[in-house]
């Protein structure tokens, strides 16, 4: 396929037609370039941080996005990420064995396949949260 014709199909979403893509771009243009909210209706603006109150929109010495839940770690969150990011809903319910097998289905690192693999075998998971429990990762309170 020539670049010519690759090149806008890459950058393009997959759930919208073009058409609605180039509308959601128009739309947004005016605040990209000012900087600041472009709703002529006050309303409409998102609420500011109320003084005194932190920020939940970014951490400061970190990379997370929505900082870190009380009761537990940057490192617990980003390992229960890595795990949800290879296992889909329908995995669910499932033993630790079956879903170390749905993780390799989806061709997941072995570095996730085998946190999986320490899961005891008799239990019954039914979201990435009771896995990150099961674990010892600490969760949030």
């Amino acid at each position: 396929m020539s670049e010519a014709l690759s090149g806008g199909a890459a950058e393009r979403s997959t759930k919208h037609s073009p058409r609605h893509d180039d509308e959601l771009a128009h739309e947004i243009e005016g605040m990209i370039r000012s900087g600041r909210s472009t709703h002529a209706e006050e309303w409409k603006d998102p609420e500011p941080v109320a003084e005194g109150e932190r920020d939940i929109d970014r951490v400061p010495d970190g990379t997370l996005l929505g900082g870190v839940p009380e009761g537990t770690t940057p490192d617990a969150v980003v390992a229960r990420a890595e795990l949800a990011r290879w296992l889909a809903r329908a995995d669910f319910p499932a033993t630790g064995p079956e879903l170390v097998e749905a993780a390799r289905d989806r061709r997941a690192p072995d570095a996730v396949a085998d946190e999986l693999a320490k899961l005891p075998d008799g239990p019954t998971y039914e979201r990435v949260g009771d896995i990150a429990r099961a674990l010892g990762y600490p969760t949030e309170t």
